[in-house]
């Protein structure tokens, strides 16, 4: 890839921050509200363990000089089939995920429009939504970085606004009285809103998943990851808050634009419309990043004999176009067999997934930490940091897979499993003969 087509520390950390927040955040007051205020205890339990991933991954990417993304941590630990079950279970994720956010941007879209589309109407533009953010990937990194950079604003710009001067407006009252409205037990509180949070942060390793578009990835990856992450965190936990104090909870659990009616409470219906309008565009801007992510990953993965060739070809702009053609193609199916009378469920059901499957890498990932500091000769005090920070990151992953609900792991453990039958397949084309000796 010529320099000149890569990305900046700026540009990869905005991305970051934009494959978190563009899909992430848009629906969470809608889905904090089913168990109320007190989800305030998942989001500095989701924080706590996402800051821990998150400073674990840039070590990762600093450390790690030969192998890269998620595939190339395991392969410390695991060996080729680590690897290839990271690279794996990242790509069914993000397969899942992407459809999920591309149905958020409709979600919003109808909302923005005032239209009322029936569940295949929905699922066609579902479709051509995924289709747009692809075919916009096909001039390279470069200008997927510009894009994103710029449709980021989309959802910063409201929610910055609303995390430090939505107080104006929030009621102490309000935010009481929607502390635990369905009296639900602590522990299943914190549980049942988990998924939701680690939704929003998932997207924190995506700088360490593009790490051989950007300039300088040993020193820029861990910058964009640590900053992006810490950034999201708080202005997560701010906004998600200030909103559930200026809207009453059982408007917030109806909504299917939740921002939106924040701003057309605050000020008026406008207001609230153009709201719709930036988060729209920002979670467009998100499956932008994300389609491009995802292709990049089926590409390492195709040049490490794992999948097809066919994901390796890339254009003159080194965008992997025929890649992305399989890919949303393979989208374009699974909308269609996901089609669901209520767009909210619908949605719900893709996050469980996605959440389980894309855990898998991260727990690959963390338990790889300690044979890659040793591989890597890393001496000093930082060595007892890094494993803390793996070791909580782990214990984090394993109770969000137990918070995602039984139907999830299961589907989702399914999913994992037929990849060791892939990786059979695949394992024909790696193998080579031992040495004859005399």
């Amino acid at each position: 890839m010529s320099t000149n087509s890569k990305m900046s520390v700026t540009q990869l950390t905005l991305l970051t921050a934009l494959n978190m927040m563009g899909s992430g955040i848009i629906m969470l007051p809608t889905k904090l509200a089913e168990v109320g205020t007190f989800s305030i205890v998942s989001w500095l339990v989701t924080a706590t363990g996402s800051t821990a991933l998150a400073y674990a991954f840039a070590k990762c990417g600093m450390l790690s000089r030969n192998k890269a993304g998620m595939g190339g941590y395991a392969e410390y630990a695991f060996g080729k089939s680590g690897s290839f079950m990271a690279n794996y279970t990242y790509c069914v994720s993000l397969l899942i995920a992407n459809i999920a956010i591309a149905i958020s941007a409709v979600g919003y879209g109808i909302a923005f429009f005032g239209l009322e589309l029936s569940p295949v109407q929905t699922c066609i533009a579902t479709i051509a939504v995924l289709w747009i953010c692809t075919v916009l990937n096909f001039k390279g990194a470069s200008i997927t970085g510009l894009i994103s950079s710029f449709t980021a604003w989309g959802v910063i710009i409201p929610v910055a606004f609303l995390s430090f001067f939505g107080w104006f407006w929030f009621s102490g009252d309000l935010y009481m009285a929607s502390w635990n409205p369905n009296n639900i037990p602590t522990f299943d509180a914190v549980s049942a809103s988990i998924s939701m949070t680690l939704w929003s942060f998932l997207g924190l390793e995506s700088a360490c998943a593009n790490s051989e578009a950007v300039d300088n990835p040993e020193k820029n990856v861990p910058k964009a990851v640590m900053c992006a992450t810490i950034g999201v965190a708080i202005i997560y936990i701010l906004s998600t808050n200030v909103a559930a104090g200026i809207v009453g909870n059982a408007d917030l659990v109806k909504s299917t634009a939740p921002f939106g009616l924040v701003f057309s409470t605050i000020f008026n219906d406008t207001a609230g419309k153009i709201v719709m309008g930036l988060m729209v565009l920002s979670c467009s801007g998100s499956l932008l990043s994300w389609q491009f992510t995802i292709a990049r990953v089926f590409k390492s993965s195709a040049d490490d004999g794992y999948f097809p060739r066919w994901f390796s070809k890339v254009t003159k702009d080194d965008a992997p176009v025929v890649g992305m053609l399989i890919i949303v193609s393979i989208q374009t199916l699974m909308s269609l067999m996901t089609i669901s009378p209520s767009l909210y469920k619908q949605f719900n059901t893709l996050v469980d997934l996605a959440v389980v499957t894309n855990i898998m890498p991260y727990l690959l990932s963390m338990a790889a930490v300690f044979v890659m500091l040793k591989a890597e000769n890393v001496a000093g005090s930082q060595i007892k940091v890094i494993k803390i920070m793996a070791v909580i990151g782990s214990i984090y992953s394993l109770y969000a897979l137990y918070a995602a609900g039984f139907e999830a792991m299961m589907y989702g453990s399914l999913a994992t499993f037929i990849g060791w039958t892939f990786y059979g397949f695949a394992a024909e084309h790696l193998y080579r003969k031992p040495a004859l000796t005399a």
